[in-house]
């Protein structure tokens, strides 16, 4: 993928001259590219006409020429966007020889200039980036959009108490709000990774031609404005072989799956008849072939089981990267069909997912009567004692004997009366009653971060002012 002229007939490669014959068949086919990156007709257009007019303004080709190729390629992109034009695998390579193909037909010879100071090697690498820098845009979107509809049911259901765990044990009790809001702060943290592989994509490489520069006068800054791009690549070797941008965004969709798998994973729980503490609508679940009362919870499992596809698309990449010399290799095709699998596989699952979270219904009483099992109050139990003066690690051998005599008798700690308590330490007073109560034992958890009503409704209007900096 190295030459830097066209001249080729439309029925042998770019790069026939040098040989007396060509790949055919099945081995044609297999180092194509077409069947995946004429997903990039958009950027390989967008970045031919940004060429075509640095070109002319440095006089390396008629502004004729110019306005011939630009016509030209607003036609082929209006027939591709209108479904009127079918790529022809068993002619053109890759999506680049298929639009200049095409043009080359159309405009005649000004369509051969296109390529002029231009190899495919620069070419693919920003057709790629511009890729890139599109779809992270995407993906932020779908993740506010997400992260909005977590803040609108944590605002909606403030106040509702639900027990939180550890080891997936009973632990403590916690507002429900303060649980979606975890998962809006990864949401924030994907955001801003997305962000941060979106500007690593958001400069040209254009201009670095196959891997040393060219002897063209080209305005390579005036390409990467033309295209709204931060700036050049300043090594032409590095511009041709660097796929670090893509690895960022990779991470970025695999940290993210990850998020959404962990959420999946609770709804998936909570759905449940042992849970029961949502329920999904019918619009967001199926049902059984056999069995008639199943509505089970397809599409969060669907989610939780791309995860692996995503994280493997990533590991995919590092692997074909590591052994790559400088420059280009055609190794680096493989660049495009996981990038562009995992950012796919991302989109819909976010979708799907704030679908879920947006039309669940939540089971208020449910998650407050599951609040009182587990003997989630004895740490506040052993406060109590402690801020009696009793040392705490005498006060948690204390509340420990009282949770193993509730196991035994099948009751909660809320069930004791005030003379059970003082059985087992005559430092308990009628207010340790109080102390065990589930709203005052969430309502006390008052530290910054914590899940109290009041910390949880100043991270409410934290959570509401971060999603608002991100949108503006």
């Amino acid at each position: 993928m190295d030459h830097t002229t066209s001249g080729a007939s439309a029925s042998r490669p770019l790069w026939a001259g040098r040989f007396s014959a060509a790949p055919e068949g099945e081995l044609e086919r297999f180092g194509a590219s077409l069947p995946v990156d004429k997903q990039l007709w958009r950027e390989d257009v967008a970045g031919s006409k940004a060429h075509a007019t640095m070109l002319a303004a440095q006089g390396v080709i008629s502004e004729e020429d110019r306005d011939a190729i630009v016509a030209g390629l607003d036609d082929v992109a209006g027939r591709i966007g209108r479904g009127e034009l079918a790529f022809d695998e068993d002619v053109d390579e890759d999506i680049h020889m298929a639009i200049e193909h095409v043009l080359t037909e159309e405009i005649g010879a000004a369509g051969g200039r296109l390529h002029t100071g231009r190899s495919r090697n620069d070419q693919v690498a920003l057709d790629f980036r511009l890729a890139c820098v599109r779809m992270a845009g995407e993906l932020r979107e779908a993740a506010l959009g997400l992260a909005g509809t977590l803040l609108a049911r944590a605002e909606e259901h403030l106040g509702v108490v639900m027990p939180g765990y550890t080891h997936l044990q009973p632990a403590q009790p916690v507002l429900l709000s303060h649980h979606l809001l975890a998962y809006l702060w990864m949401l924030v943290r994907d955001v801003r990774r997305l962000d941060a592989a979106r500007d690593a994509a958001n400069v040209s490489p254009l201009g670095a031609a196959a891997l040393a520069g060219t002897t063209y006068p080209l305005d390579r800054a005036a390409v990467a404005e033309a295209l709204g791009m931060d700036g050049v690549i300043p090594n032409s070797m590095d511009a041709v072989s660097d796929r670090d941008f893509a690895l960022d965004l990779l991470y970025a969709c695999a940290v993210c799956q990850v998020h959404l798998s962990r959420l999946c994973e609770e709804l998936v729980l909570w759905c449940s008849a042992e849970f029961g503490f949502v329920e999904m609508d019918d619009s967001h679940s199926t049902g059984s072939s056999i069995m008639p009362q199943k509505k089970n919870p397809d599409f969060a499992e669907l989610v939780r089981g791309k995860t692996g596809r995503v994280v493997g698309d990533l590991t995919s990449l590092l692997v074909t990267l590591k052994g790559t010399p400088l420059t280009y290799d055609k190794d680096l095709q493989e660049d495009k069909e996981g990038t562009l699998d995992a950012c796919d596989t991302l989109l819909h699952s976010l979708h799907a997912v704030e679908g879920m979270v947006r039309t669940m219904h939540v089971r208020e009483g449910r998650m407050r009567e599951a609040s009182h099992e587990g003997y989630m109050a004895a740490t506040d139990l052993a406060d109590y004692l402690v801020g009696r003066g009793m040392p705490f690690r005498e006060a948690h051998t204390v509340v420990g004997r009282i949770v193993a005599e509730c196991v035994a008798r099948g009751v909660t700690l809320q069930e004791l009366s005030l003379d059970e308590l003082r059985a087992h330490s005559g430092l308990f007073e009628e207010d340790a009653l109080a102390a065990i109560d589930v709203d005052e034992v969430v309502r006390r958890r008052t530290t910054y971060g914590g899940t109290g009503h009041a910390a949880v409704e100043a991270q409410l209007a934290e959570a509401r002012a971060a999603l608002e900096a991100l949108a503006g």
